[in-house]
């Protein structure tokens, strides 16, 4: 049954048949073909998505959006800026330190992308930047989205491994500020070069000046993480106080959030809510029934042969999720193969936050390596190129990428140390 199971969902994608669709059709295979009770396919949707930290996928996708709609966006760009954008190459920079502050928001690279790259997309091109290498970057930058908390993808690892939410957020701060910081390092060195980015500080407001029309803005995130990781409210909580924050900000103070913009909002948060949602609830039977069939036990015994040591493991699947990565997309992947892979991981003696993190960065970079890198498109739309002519500048920020996920994989203490500081407490 399983064999089938798999086997359909690879044909399903081959016809270019949509992800969760695919899976939830070979699930309906696998209960075909096992002679289960068509009933089992209900139940398991149903427990497949009665979880309550999922809530806090709609909210942290609502508040992304009305960032961006209320002019939060424009205001930690303008600090940015005013942080980095005065050295040669300070824009390139101001697009990655402002990708890691939205991050600690939005938990979603492609609000990332959209929010970010529309107003520094433009600003890098007009100041000489080739268009290529700026989207190639705001695509790379933007998967900070999901590597610093909040995290959509950390929260359906959480969910789909009974690990802890709030551990995983505080595991991601230091891997997701290591690559954040590489990229930076990686186009100064670029922009000095090139000889680009000579004009990077016209228009750069001083500092004081925009931290005051930004202070507001940058209190969100303070807000957030500090909320969750003081205890005050929970991950779940987090991304209701920052929906209700970004209304009032934008409506009440920055004046810039409207009737039809709430409107718009909302309408581009249920569409992307429901194809989450809908992937969780299909991947949730399919899971059941690979469990049912004793696929993890079968999985973890043929690793154990494969491989004699962690360090061998974790290099094989390194390399299997970053192939996976570039042909299925993040949040799949993880609902899917992170139940089968922990328990395997576990086996070899790496902790289960410490590989969901791994998972999460591994798997982001399939938001930006075609051929379905969401961010890759996302990027494309907003700079109004096609697909191939990103290849080439894409290529080293997904090597830079790569070192860091090998430094955050065979050093542990990187992820776990800020963990196990705060459980001390």
């Amino acid at each position: 049954m399983s064999q089938l199971m798999i086997l359909s969902m690879l044909i399903f994608f081959g016809l270019s048949v949509p992800v969760a669709i695919a899976i939830g059709l070979a699930a309906l295979t696998g209960i075909s073909v096992g002679g289960l009770p068509w009933l089992v396919f209900a139940q398991q949707i149903y427990a497949a998505l009665d979880k309550y930290p999922l809530v806090a996928i709609p909210f942290f996708i609502l508040a992304g959006n009305l960032m961006e709609a209320g002019g939060i966006s424009e205001r930690m760009v303008e600090f940015a800026k005013s942080l980095v954008g005065g050295m040669q190459g300070g824009l390139a920079c101001t697009c990655v330190l402002t990708c890691m502050i939205f991050a600690a928001v939005a938990g979603s690279s492609v609000a990332t992308t959209f929010a970010v790259g529309a107003i520094l997309i433009p600003a890098m091109v007009r100041h000489g930047y080739p268009a290529p290498f700026a989207a190639s970057l705001q695509a790379s930058a933007a998967e900070l989205g999901v590597i610093i908390p909040p995290s959509i993808p950390m929260i359906l690892y959480a969910v789909s491994t009974d690990t802890s939410t709030g551990e995983l957020f505080i595991a991601g701060v230091v891997p997701g500020i290591l690559i954040g910081l590489a990229l930076m390092v990686y186009v100064w060195l670029y922009a000095r070069r090139n000889g680009l980015g000579k004009r990077d500080g016209e228009g750069r407001l001083p500092l004081w000046q925009a931290f005051k029309r930004a202070w507001l803005a940058l209190l969100m995130p303070v807000i957030i993480l500090g909320g969750i990781y003081g205890g005050i409210f929970t991950p779940t909580e987090a991304s209701v106080v920052a929906v209700v924050y970004a209304v009032l900000i934008g409506t009440l103070v920055y004046r810039r959030l409207k009737l039809p913009d709430i409107s718009l909002t909302l309408h581009r948060s249920v569409i992307s809510t429901a194809v989450i949602m809908f992937l969780i609830a299909n991947a949730g039977v399919f899971s059941f029934l690979l469990n049912r069939a004793g696929i993890p036990d079968a999985l973890g015994q043929w690793l154990s042969q494969l491989f004699d040591s962690q360090t061998g493991f974790l290099l094989g699947i390194n390399a299997a999720l970053f192939v996976i990565g570039m042909f299925i997309e993040t949040s799949a992947s993880i609902v899917v193969l992170a139940p089968l892979l922990l328990p395997v991981a576990m086996q070899f003696g790496v902790e289960p936050v410490h590989f969901g993190i791994i998972m999460v960065v591994n798997l982001a970079l399939g938001m930006v390596t075609p051929p379905f890198g969401v961010n890759l498109f996302a990027a494309c739309a907003v700079a109004k190129l096609p697909v191939e002519r990103l290849i080439r500048p894409l290529l080293p920020f997904v090597g830079v990428v790569l070192v860091c996920l090998l430094v955050i994989t065979y050093w542990p203490g990187l992820s776990l140390g800020l963990r196990d500081l705060v459980y001390a407490r």
